[in-house]
């Protein structure tokens, strides 16, 4: 029976259902790394049924983009998705941007793309290395996590935080990246290869981990476009969708590299899309940071749209007026009043907003489309006759972040 027909649970017969149990996993759960909520129907350890409960996160975050301005907004979208937050912002500003027309500057476009890049390493070794841990693999987190951290580090190099960066703005960035900066990314980008063999050395064929992966939580490509499915998780299942290819944005269509594809649709594959994506986000990093345009990273807009640069601002009153005039309520960026809907491809998937204007310099309506609320909903589906067990394994794949689902 294909994934989308399943039905709910009804015992056929009634002196059967003091068999079934039910089971809270979650809230809080070492395995959920986050406050998620399954309720789960047991027969012994096999799993009838499983019921995702959200909202034990829920921040307004939608809400605030009403009240924010659009360079403001930027620290809310930082922590919906807050294991690779300069994505988010990639996907919030393309949406700005396509709202007020603005196009790049070369240099902006490359140091964005960069950032995407290192974002998509970053989440990509945590949903690996929480994965693993959960089934046991120790060694696997710990070198994992150990390249994390060079990129908090080249994140603080660049902005000043390591984790909410709120790095980008409205037409480019928030400071021009130093040469200090780009050295620190080529020895990243020299360093990370041989920790990635070595976890594929303790993993790829490890007979545990296989065992604990290969054939659970199967998911296939017509199950897997139906059910909405983006990023890694559609990929696995041999949906060959990829915004960077499909929609070119930023400086993607420069760089050369392959969109990973499986055919499985279990566990173990999408651990392996991950994987290889990483080497093909260090090839673009490579490319990008080698040929990294001069020139100016914010566009010049005669509008003013652009927020003028901070010495500009402290050392001449025209920086100051110019500041002053974007930033106050009653003045503002001259916005049309139109629709627009911006996606990137963040780590997760097809991360997007809908950007409602009325004219004012924030967004009338902000509404999110974040790929683990959706990819969270799949979960049912997935785990239907599979042992306790592999709820952490399932739910570890699908690389749920609640503060996306609870904005």
């Amino acid at each position: 029976m294909p994934l989308t027909e399943v039905e709910p649970l009804v015992a056929s017969d009634p002196s059967q259902r003091e068999y079934h149990w039910t089971l809270n996993f979650g809230p809080q759960h070492p395995a959920t790394h986050t406050t998620l909520r399954l309720l789960l129907t047991l027969e012994g350890e096999k799993v009838l049924r499983a019921v995702p409960d959200i909202g034990y996160l829920h921040s307004g975050f939608e809400k605030l983009g009403e009240e924010l301005d659009f360079n403001q907004y930027v620290t809310i979208v930082d922590r919906m998705n807050y294991v690779s937050p300069v994505a988010n912002e990639v996907s919030w500003f393309a949406a700005v941007e396509k709202l007020l027309d603005i196009e790049l500057t070369p240099r902006g476009k490359y140091i964005r793309t960069i950032f995407a890049e290192l974002m998509r390493i970053q989440d990509h070794l945590l949903c690996i290395g929480a994965c693993v841990l959960d089934v046991g693999a120790l060694t696997a987190f710990l070198y994992l996590f150990t390249q994390r951290e060079k990129i908090y580090d080249l994140c603080e190099l660049a902005s000043g935080q390591r984790f909410h960066s709120s790095y980008l703005r409205v037409g480019g960035v928030m400071a021009d990246v130093s040469l200090e900066w780009v050295d620190k990314v080529r020895e990243f980008v020299r360093g990370f290869p041989g920790t990635h063999a070595d976890v594929a050395r303790l993993l790829n064929r490890n007979r545990i981990f296989i065992e604990r992966c290969q054939g659970i939580g199967v998911l296939s490509k017509a199950d897997a476009i139906n059910l909405s499915c983006t990023g890694p998780i559609a990929r696995a299942s041999g949906v060959v969708r990829d915004l960077r290819k499909d929609e070119p944005y930023l400086a993607y269509p420069d760089f050369d590299f392959k969109v990973i594809c499986g055919q499985a649709g279990d566990c173990y594959a999408r651990y392996m899309v991950r994987m290889l994506e990483m080497i093909e986000s260090l090839k673009i990093i490579e490319q990008a940071v080698e040929n990294i345009p001069a020139g100016p990273v914010n566009a010049d807009i005669a509008g003013k749209v652009i927020l003028p640069d901070k010495m500009a601002v402290y050392q001449s009153i025209e920086g100051l007026i110019h500041h002053f005039e974007l930033v106050m309520p009653n003045r503002g960026v001259p916005t049309p009043i139109e629709e627009v809907y911006g996606a990137a491809e963040s780590p997760n998937g097809e991360l997007g907003f809908y950007v409602v204007s009325d004219g004012t310099n924030r967004a009338y309506r902000a509404r999110t489309r974040p790929p683990s609320f959706l990819h969270f909903a799949i979960f049912p589906y997935l785990i239907a006759g599979h042992q306790i067990s592999d709820v952490v394994v399932v739910l570890g794949s699908l690389n749920i972040i609640a503060a996306e689902l609870d904005r």
